[in-house]
């Protein structure tokens, strides 16, 4: 790979692993479920390994992969909308969600959210992401990332004030 003049070299990617594994394993477990966030992050990073050598900017590794998490959890969550899921009792699958974790539940209405919201409070307050780099992952402007996650925030609250 050659570089740009003044441009930083690609760390191994055995330390991007290190430094942003846990905060993108967490993305897609607010993404996809914790049953499925196993799959979801090494998806990511198998993309991610794939692609390394074409990153141009060292800087902006940390929002590139959030990227390609924001796009596995789309392809996780299309692959599994089609796939018919067989309950022998119902019963159990009512009691089971009769008192979820209030973090479980937070995350469900999360989870509820209009698309661009669901994905901007996700990468704020799941993967702790400032403004700037949520505008990279959605390929928005920093205003429209701050407005996505003021919204989503606001419709949360509402939707808390009115239960």
């Amino acid at each position: 790979m050659t570089l740009r003049a003044g441009a930083k070299p690609l760390p191994p990617f055995e330390r991007v692993i290190d430094l942003h594994g846990p905060t993108v394993l967490r993305f897609c477990a607010a993404r996809v479920g914790s049953e499925r966030a196993e799959d979801c992050f090494q998806e990511t990073m198998l993309s991610a390994l794939r692609a390394y050598e074409g990153v141009r900017d060292a800087d902006a590794i940390r929002s590139w992969l959030f990227s390609i998490a924001a796009r596995k959890a789309i392809d996780i969550h299309r692959a599994h909308a089609s796939v018919p899921k067989p309950v022998e009792d119902l019963e159990p699958l009512a009691d089971a969600h009769a008192a979820p974790a209030l973090e479980d539940e937070i995350w469900a209405r999360v989870r509820a959210l209009p698309e661009k919201q669901r994905q901007a409070v996700t990468l704020r307050y799941r993967a702790d992401l400032s403004h700037r780099e949520i505008a990279e992952v959605m390929q928005t402007s920093e205003p429209a990332a701050r407005r996505n996650v003021f919204e989503g925030l606001r419709r949360l609250r509402s939707k808390a004030d009115a239960d």
